[in-house]
């Protein structure tokens, strides 16, 4: 067993969360140390959406691979001749250059050590974190952060076995006939034309789709949140389908993105000693299932403060600095606010295809000041108390009997 050197912070991961609160603690000018799985280099599996505003606020639109004016959705049932209700949003979106977004966070790291091991177990002493690796190397730390992702055994949380989960199965590739408009991008098309009546009364999923130019589509069918979750089996099916209906032949498969989170994950326990960040830190937004928004705006508020805390004399012990970090990470407003996005949550969990539509249709016809503030999770709590009221002002009878739990399908 080989025991390291004592650093400020070891952060434990190596995906957007773990290199997000890597490059702000190294901006802070503290000795960080970083432990995950596989090299930070390892390309990112997924595709990164947000809306360009979230971007634009930070300074870093640049780092959009594409972005959409012609931004709609469809909540129509596909059988009549309204348009199938279609929604403009009239508001940019945008996908991350995945290999660019991660090149930058990893120029911020420049000089950043990372072991490439498998963490076994986490003891704390005294004044300092232990992290023992099956290798039988022990790192240490005044302070750990696991952004190691949500499934990470070591954070300590109240789970409840209904923890609903967003799934999808989507493919970028070439097809017989355009699945969207030119330069379109669809948020959520819910028209379940293609959809058998037993089907209907299935968890309801919908497509988001893109076009990439050049002849190059992504469409993924989506699970908004169910448990267990709908299986990608399903959503395979349910896309296949959907695409078949409307005469659409998938010509070439150019890649295959399966996608799995928890909506509604429990807040970790924010009196142990282990700090995490981004899926560990229950940092999924439940209303979106969006989460690298608030990786870049939460992790220099945590880096300055882990900063402030680290120089603090007589120093602080692994749980009070731990304490300090959770204080910043989830505030008593943010955890209000989480709750209430996690019942909104439960209620849709609830709802049937064509309520689900209802709802969606309902709420977009709030200003989109409200709506965009409110799947991006920048609301204050007051004016995102005031929105749900406008929300369940608009809404129609039926939506609002299932708001309160009364659900008339």
């Amino acid at each position: 067993m080989k025991l390291k050197k004592c650093s400020d912070v070891l952060v434990m991961g190596a995906g957007p969360a773990a290199l997000c609160i890597a490059s702000e603690l190294i901006e802070q000018g503290l000795n960080v140390s970083a432990l995950a799985s596989h090299s930070p280099e390892k390309p990112w599996p997924n595709t990164y959406g947000i809306w360009a505003e979230e971007l634009e606020s930070l300074g870093i639109a640049s780092l959009l691979g594409h972005r959409w004016k012609n931004t709609v959705s469809y909540f129509g049932d596909g059988q009549n001749n309204d348009g199938n209700h279609l929604v403009t949003h009239c508001f940019d979106y945008g996908l991350f250059d995945q290999a660019a977004f991660q090149n930058e966070l990893l120029k911020k790291c420049l000089g950043l050590e990372w072991s490439i091991e498998t963490a076994k177990n986490i003891r704390y002493t005294d004044e300092i974190t232990e992290v023992i690796c099956s290798s039988g190397n022990t790192y240490r730390a005044r302070v750990v952060i696991d952004a190691s992702g949500h499934r990470s055994p070591f954070i300590r949380r109240s789970y409840k076995e209904d923890v609903a989960q967003q799934s999808a199965y989507g493919i970028v590739g070439r097809f017989s006939c355009p699945p969207v408009d030119k330069d379109q991008f669809v948020l959520m098309d819910f028209r379940p034309d293609h959809l058998t009546n037993e089907q209907l009364k299935e968890p309801p999923t919908f497509l988001y789709a893109m076009d990439f130019g050049e002849g190059v589509f992504f469409v993924e069918e989506t699970s908004l949140a169910f448990s267990p979750p709908v299986s990608w089996n399903t959503l395979k099916e349910r896309l296949l389908a959907r695409l078949s209906s409307r005469g659409i032949k998938v010509l070439e498969v150019m890649h295959e993105e399966y996608c799995l989170f928890p909506m509604n994950l429990p807040l970790p326990d924010r009196n142990q000693a282990l700090l995490a960040f981004g899926g560990s830190a229950s940092m999924v937004h439940p209303a979106s299932g969006y989460m690298v928004g608030a990786l870049l705006r939460r992790s220099p508020s945590l880096a300055r403060q882990l900063s402030k805390s680290l120089s603090i004399d007589p120093p602080l012990d692994s749980k009070a600095l731990a304490k300090e970090g959770w204080r910043v990470l989830w505030s008593n407003e943010l955890i209000q606010r989480h709750r209430l996005y996690q019942f909104g949550l439960n209620r849709l969990m609830s709802f049937d295809e064509a309520l689900l539509r209802t709802f969606f249709a309902t709420f977009f016809k709030l200003s989109k000041k409200d709506w965009s503030r409110f799947l991006a999770n920048t609301l204050p709590l007051h004016e995102l108390i005031i929105v749900m009221l406008k929300l369940f002002t608009l809404a129609p009878l039926k939506i609002k009997l299932g708001m309160i739990g009364i659900v008339k399908n």
